[in-house]
């Protein structure tokens, strides 16, 4: 089958940073489904794996999102049966989906919108994932709550697990949303999915939410840099507050600047489940069809902004690049073979 791998990290300005290879096909086992891949979104988890990884010369397929079709089972699957279409994220210690064809566990795959393409529904998994059990799982969030729900600020509303971020918490609970964006198009992109106040993380990050929000904050989903607004986080958030991180500092965190307001910390990462074959790890499968039945009646929406073509070397590339300047709003999808 047709995949793009890597074989070492390296630049990706290079044109062996991924390359176009042949692998053999996966089969299927127990709980497995094998799936065509149709359509993929690319992550910061593939940059930072491709930079930081090194398979030592054997083919590393990356890709953790996937829109499909269930082409053959396991024998003890119980959730889908072959010709039904899917989306998910996938696992981070299996291979990723760059690949033809891909085999995931039934339990953390979910069935694909049906009113969305292949493209638009491989926006949406693993940052839909993030978002959700960030917001609900970790940092405990109700939804539906309605009324005094609180004020919650998104730093670097206008990423990927951002855009979720946005969405979930303005549709699905009444809580305040600020967002954060540094451009004109990405203050766009965000008050468009719904947050009530968008602020500028490039200026001091303390004064530009306390204009919108002069008794601070409930809750913080710090997405991006975390360790260059710590202090301003810390500041904002009210007494009793959480703080929930998504995103690998790269200065330690003083952990005992929470200790006065009794704030709360909370990590997030979304292959913990898979990782660990948690008890609940069927829990991503009910989040996904919950997404799914969301996107269908028309309360949230798909975040792919851009469409590089088909899955080879060449637009995997391009699509890297894209995120790692840091310009990427919303979710590139590729489609097909």
């Amino acid at each position: 089958m047709k995949a793009v791998a890597y074989r070492k990290p390296l630049s990706i300005d290079r044109e062996d940073s991924l390359i176009d290879v042949e692998l053999p096909e996966p089969v299927a086992q127990g709980r497995d489904l094998l799936v065509r891949v149709e359509a993929i979104s690319v992550n910061p988890v593939d940059t930072k794996v491709r930079q930081r990884m090194d398979p030592e010369g054997a083919d590393k397929v990356l890709g953790w999102d996937v829109a499909g079709t269930v082409v053959a089972t396991g024998a003890e699957v119980t959730l889908f049966r072959k010709g039904d279409t899917v989306f998910y994220a996938g696992a981070i210690d299996r291979p990723g989906a760059n690949s033809e064809l891909h085999v995931v566990d039934e339990r953390i795959v979910g069935r694909k919108p049906s009113t969305l393409g292949f493209a638009e529904a491989a926006a949406m998994p693993l940052t839909s994932l993030t978002a959700w059990e960030l917001l609900f799982d970790r940092l405990g969030v109700a939804p539906g709550t309605q009324g005094k729900a609180g004020t919650l600020l998104i730093v670097g509303a206008a990423g990927g697990v951002g855009s979720m971020a946005v969405q979930f918490a303005r549709r699905l609970t009444g809580l305040t949303v600020i967002g954060t964006a540094s451009r004109a198009e990405t203050r766009d992109w965000v008050t468009q999915l719904g947050a009530h106040h968008v602020v500028d993380h490039s200026k001091p990050l303390g004064d530009e939410v306390r204009a919108v929000a002069p008794e601070g904050v409930d809750y913080v989903m710090s997405l991006t840099h975390t360790e260059k607004h710590y202090a301003a986080l810390v500041d904002l958030l009210k007494p009793q507050g959480k703080l929930g991180l998504i995103d690998d500092p790269a200065e330690p965190l003083d952990i005992t600047a929470l200790k006065r307001k009794s704030i709360s910390l909370h990590w997030e990462s979304m292959f913990t489940r898979s990782l660990f074959r948690t008890e609940d790890m069927i829990r991503q499968h009910k989040i996904l069809n919950e997404v799914a039945d969301l996107v269908d009646a028309g309360v949230l929406r798909s975040t792919m902004r851009e469409n590089f073509g088909k899955i080879d070397a060449a637009n995997l590339r391009r699509a890297h690049a894209l995120l790692e300047s840091s310009g990427a709003i919303g979710k590139v999808v590729l489609e097909g073979f």
